[in-house]
């Protein structure tokens, strides 16, 4: 695939889900028959083959390159039913850098953000994306490592600026897009909350999914500026398939990403704003690892670039104060039940990625595994219901002989 410079995708920046580089490095140093099985085994291999390759329109490729994004695209096939037939989907995430420095001011800083995203939401439009998924607040720069409550201000309700603004590119392409944004929740004392807008093809508010889990670890200081969401695992039934989102730090919880798939996704976003230092070595297992326990596709997009604020903060971690929160990795990339993974977008550049679906996979993996049927559901809820009881015990056996010795 060709990256928006001409040069291959994989050749560039670019990773194989998440690992930077390594890829290029194996193909320089490996034989063709060792890098073949290198790739299965970082890669997986859909249906017994690589990635396909999508070829797409010049109108994106001239888009890409006037605007300097990457852009990728491979396909996800699934066997041929007899019953069935195939249900192809084409989906986006678009990873951005913000576009101007966070000194400017914030209508300033906000308007520029809509000006970069508009171009790349064309290529997807052009490419004939079906539906799009955006990156976490992804109308401002992440600045909830402040604390400053000035930065407050980026919020809007859940039919907005951003919202209005997407509804209109919606209509226009016929596509579902996933609207994550800070949401000022006018309805129940100006609240804050960080949440998703799910935006139909016909350009209307499907409903939305406020983030389940909030971090407390390093400069990730957002419970300074909004809690715990209250929306549970909604999964919205679209146009073009069922769609849940798992907002950024919800990607550590196993029992959040299996909710979703309960409930029946199909494809699961994962809007992210992470940096590398803390969690680069996580980020192409856990979706990767969700997608194979859950049976469904799983798209992951992360922010691009290293955001500088006007006033050093510090985060109660011993660090000296800083005034960045370090660097926003990228590496956008997508999942598939059958353990196959993408490689991933630049580290450091804006981008598009592509995939074209085959929702039959998720009920062929599910028939091949059982996953659903094996699991222990009644035993976990009996467990889960007891653990949360204040007398709870863990079933701890302790070998009798034990103290004896001591």
């Amino acid at each position: 695939m060709a990256s928006s410079n001409g040069k291959p995708a994989q050749a560039e920046e670019g990773s194989i889900g998440g690992y930077e580089s390594l890829h290029r490095l194996l193909e320089a140093n490996l034989s063709p028959e060792l890098f073949q099985e290198a790739s299965r085994l970082l890669l997986g291999l859909n249906c017994a083959r690589p990635l396909e390759v999508i070829a797409l329109p010049e109108a994106t490729m001239t888009l890409a390159e006037t605007h300097n994004f990457d852009v990728q695209a491979f396909r996800f096939s699934a066997d041929k039913e007899f019953l069935r037939q195939p249900r192809v989907v084409r989906v986006g995430l678009i990873q951005n850098s913000i576009a101007v420095p966070t000194t400017c001011h914030f209508a300033e800083q906000k308007k520029a953000i809509m000006d970069k995203i508009g171009p790349i939401v064309d290529a997807a439009g052009a490419s004939g994306v079906n539906i799009l998924c955006l990156q976490e607040a992804w109308t401002m720069p992440f600045a909830f490592c402040t604390r400053e409550k000035r930065w407050c201000e980026f919020a809007e309700p859940v039919d907005g600026e951003s919202t209005q603004f997407l509804q209109e590119l919606a209509q226009k392409y016929n596509m579902v897009i996933v609207n994550p944004i800070l949401e000022r929740d006018v309805n129940h004392g100006e609240t804050i909350w960080n949440t998703a807008v799910i935006i139909g093809n016909n350009g209307n508010i499907i409903g939305i999914h406020r983030k389940n889990h909030i971090p407390r670890v390093g400069d990730f200081n957002e419970s300074t500026y909004y809690m715990e969401g209250n929306t549970g695992h909604p999964v919205f039934e679209t146009t073009y398939g069922k769609i849940g989102v798992n907002i950024c730090y919800g990607r550590h919880h196993p029992l959040n990403w299996l909710a979703f798939g309960l409930n029946g996704a199909e494809i699961v976003f994962n809007p992210s704003a992470t940096v590398g230092e803390l969690s680069e070595p996580m980020w192409p297992i856990e979706a990767r690892n969700a997608a194979i326990a859950n049976s469904y596709f799983v798209g992951s997009v992360n922010r691009v670039g290293t955001e500088v604020f006007p006033n050093p903060f510090t985060s109660g971690d011993g660090k000296p104060q800083h005034a960045d929160f370090g660097h926003f990795y990228g590496s956008s990339h997508f999942s598939a039940p059958d353990a196959s993974c993408t490689p991933s977008l630049s580290r450091y550049r804006d981008g598009l990625a592509i995939s074209d679906m085959d929702l039959n996979l998720c009920r062929q993996i599910k028939d091949k595994w059982a996953f659903r049927m094996t699991a222990r559901y009644d035993m976990y809820a009996s467990l889960l219901s007891e653990y949360l009881k204040p007398d709870f015990k863990p079933q701890v056996i302790v070998d009798p002989l034990t103290n004896k010795r001591a």
